[in-house]
């Protein structure tokens, strides 16, 4: 979605802060994958101290653009200095978009904090759907 004009008060805060964060906490396990990831609470977690303690803080959104529901995820610094992104989100039933919102809130934050919140299977599952669409 963007960053501002000027990231570099933000740059060394988040420096700073990943420096503090740990891992997230894998607390929960998918059978369907057989994999471990870590809830959006345990991510939570992992980084409200850090951030706060940098100056550093995280929106996550949602609006309507013309296609859809988008995530806007905003990480922004007390100088006004951010960077954002978007995630487009499926459409569905209400307790499928909030499983999906919920999924790329997950998703979002580690991303946009620098951290890991799923195990790592050097893409397997990726290349599976590939191959299968071929």
């Amino acid at each position: 979605m963007g960053y501002s004009d000027q990231t570099n008060e933000l740059a060394a805060a988040l420096s700073k802060a990943q420096g503090a964060m740990k891992a997230a906490v894998f607390d929960k396990a998918n059978p369907h994958f057989k994999s471990k990831y870590a809830t959006l609470a345990s991510i939570w977690d992992a980084i409200r101290k850090p951030l706060a303690d940098n100056g550093l803080s995280v929106t996550q959104t949602t609006r309507m653009n013309g296609i859809g529901l988008i995530l806007d995820t905003r990480l922004m610094h007390i100088s006004g200095q951010w960077v954002a992104s978007e995630y487009p989100l499926a459409a569905g039933a209400p307790q499928a978009i909030g499983s999906a919102m919920t999924y790329a809130r997950r998703y979002c934050l580690s991303a946009i904090c620098g951290i890991t919140a799923d195990d790592d299977d050097d893409a397997n599952e990726a290349t599976k759907a590939t191959a299968q669409k071929y």
